[in-house]
């Protein structure tokens, strides 16, 4: 699977990429909302691990650009907003899953298969 990892937090982005890749994923980072949709213009992916808090266009944004696409990935919302409001807009606006930070690694390894099977 081709996934996009969108997260200013260099904490999040290097451990993920390890497991992704590990896991026998393609990943490409992208650190902004703005990197995200340039990367999401140039290519196509099954999935985009998407942070809320972005420096400049945060991940609501994204996620309601990104339903333009005629090739949107599958969204998983990874996110330190973990409040009932924030997963009920995130859904609304077309992610298919939310998983609040801190999350487990087997967790997000789980769920990232999950929607890898829905393909």
């Amino acid at each position: 699977m081709r996934i996009l990892v969108v997260d200013d937090e260099e904490s999040i982005l290097v451990p993920l990429e390890f497991l992704l890749k590990k896991a026998g994923h393609q990943v490409v980072l992208a650190r902004t909302g703005e990197e995200a949709l340039e990367a999401l213009s140039r290519g196509t992916f099954d999935l985009m691990v998407l942070d809320l808090m972005l420096p400049g266009m945060d991940g609501f944004a994204v996620l309601e650009r990104a339903k333009a696409l005629s090739q949107r990935p599958k969204v998983l919302v990874l996110t330190a907003r973990g409040r009932e409001a924030d997963r009920a807009k995130a859904l609304a606006l077309g992610a298919e899953a939310f998983m609040a930070k801190p999350f487990g690694i087997q967790d997000l390894l789980s769920q990232v298969e999950e929607l890898a099977g829905g393909r």
